[in-house]
């Protein structure tokens, strides 16, 4: 998914320590959020390469953002692509879903550039959230709390005042419908999923979703949206059975964590199909129901046992609820599925650094360090990696980890501050020496700061490298 270099240059975020989190992921109606999860978003790029193809874009250099909200929105940029967990929940089937995804492509393929212009404006920063749905509880139920679900509410306001003029619209409509045709996909979807919120043009702006507010919706809209995508020749190709069944995985996943109490009755236990009893198994987890929701993950082990993501969900069951030592076992199986998924990898670490046991706390950092070579700045990764470090009592580490922790998340000055403890501590001229220096001299110094990087030649030093 990522290389080594690579950071999601997407999201403003001044953030600080008192936007750690509660006790589980933030439900859809408490507000806006930032989620990982490698399984939806594996799904999510599946869906969305076809477009970006169309489109003459590179898909690997595009970071997909999922984010936690009720609200019916997506948003596209250059380098990004943002899916609110309510438009997918909203989507009855895959084509819909690539159809507002093709629709805000075609934003930018019409050159509406005006919108990414207010996102540079708002402050986008290197900044990357962590860990998997299934470990966000966890992480808060240490007793630390966690940083790895955090909303913006600045660049989320700023997001929401963005709006486009009918004509835009219109010229975006086409746009998509242009890139689905040239992907092999129906334009149904689009239409479809607009005509499903016809009913938005009658309310008051207050009671729109905020998509409709900043895409405004209209019967003429639709209908020459229809009346193109009909001529198209894919028109009446239908969803792969396969994305179909997908697209339902992806959909009891976000309700049985977002919306665990109505999951429970949506999919109710007559449903014996994989995705209900998917939903079940996590809406038992979140309603701190471990014993329920690990009978229901073993028999979905059963049944498939190479997938990594039950594996996943077994392990981060036991985590939470106090039984790390059989934690391990899931989660390593896990990794060993799906070795190249970071979080999953980041999972396993925060298990084994959590165990009484000097190796394992050793293994645990070596994960960590793999998962930071694909997704270097990776916020919650350095936080653990901090106090693994701690644990072993390298007190120069845990600085510098702390610092890149700051880093990711945006606040240069703790940043700072870290990276310089950590210089006192760490043997001069090593590589871990000198990117708590670049760290410091990327992150405001201050005067005195300069004074004393120019007066060891620390300065002159990285100018020649």
């Amino acid at each position: 998914m990522v290389t080594p270099a690579r950071s999601k240059t997407v999201l403003a975020a001044a953030l600080s320590l008192s936007l750690l989190l509660h006790a589980a992921p933030v439900r859809a109606d408490d507000g806006v959020a930032l989620i990982r999860d490698t399984e939806i978003e594996e799904i999510l790029r599946k869906d969305s390469e076809p477009i970006f193809k169309a489109a003459g874009v590179d898909a690997k250099s595009i970071d997909i953002l999922l984010i936690g909200s009720k609200e019916l929105n997506a948003f596209a940029a250059p380098g990004t692509m943002g899916v609110f967990t309510g438009l997918i929940l909203e989507s009855e089937n895959p084509n819909q879903l690539q159809g507002v995804i093709a629709h805000e492509v075609g934003h930018l393929a019409a050159g509406h550039s005006a919108r990414s212009g207010e996102m540079n404006a708002a402050g986008m920063k290197p900044f990357l959230l962590t860990m998997g749905l299934g470990v966000l509880a966890a992480l808060a139920g240490s007793g630390e709390g966690a940083a790895s679900l955090i909303g913006s509410a600045s660049y989320f306001g700023t997001l929401g005042a963005m709006g486009y003029s009918r004509e835009q619209e219109s010229r975006a409509d086409q746009a998509g419908a242009a890139l689905l045709e040239r992907a092999g996909l129906s334009g149904k979807g689009l239409v479809d999923f607009f005509d499903k919120f016809r009913y938005q043009e009658v309310f008051q702006e207050a009671r729109r979703f905020a998509y409709f507010r900043s895409h405004p919706l209209s019967s003429s809209r639709i209908e020459a949206l229809r009346h193109r995508v009909e001529q198209n020749a894919h028109y009446d190709t239908p969803d792969k059975p396969e994305d179909i069944a997908e697209h339902a995985i992806m959909r009891a996943k976000l309700d049985g964590f977002l919306n665990p109490t109505v999951a429970i009755t949506k999919y109710g236990e007559k449903d014996a199909s994989y995705p209900a009893r998917y939903a079940r198994a996590i809406a038992y987890y979140q309603m701190k129901q471990p014993d329920q929701a690990l009978k229901a993950i073993d028999a979905l082990l059963a049944e498939q046992p190479d997938n990594p993501y039950l594996w996943e969900l077994k392990g981060q069951v036991l985590f939470e609820f106090g039984r790390a030592s059989e934690a391990e076992a899931p989660q390593r199986k896990s990794v060993e599925l799906k070795p190249d998924a970071p979080l999953l990898r980041i999972n396993l670490g925060q298990t084994l650094i959590a165990l009484d046991d000097d190796k394992k706390v050793e293994e645990g950092v070596a994960e960590l360090r793999k998962a930071l070579t694909q997704e270097h700045d990776n916020a919650t990764a350095w936080r653990i990696l901090a106090q693994a470090y701690d644990k072993q009592g390298k007190e120069g580490l845990a600085r510098l980890a702390t610092g890149e922790y700051f880093f990711a998340v945006g606040d240069s000055t703790q940043a700072r501050v870290f990276a310089m403890r950590a210089r006192e501590k760490l043997e001069k001229d090593t590589p871990e020496w000198r990117r708590a220096t670049d760290i410091v001299l990327t992150s405001n110094p201050s005067r005195d700061d300069l004074k004393d990087l120019a007066s060891e030649g620390s300065i002159n030093r990285r100018t020649q490298r």
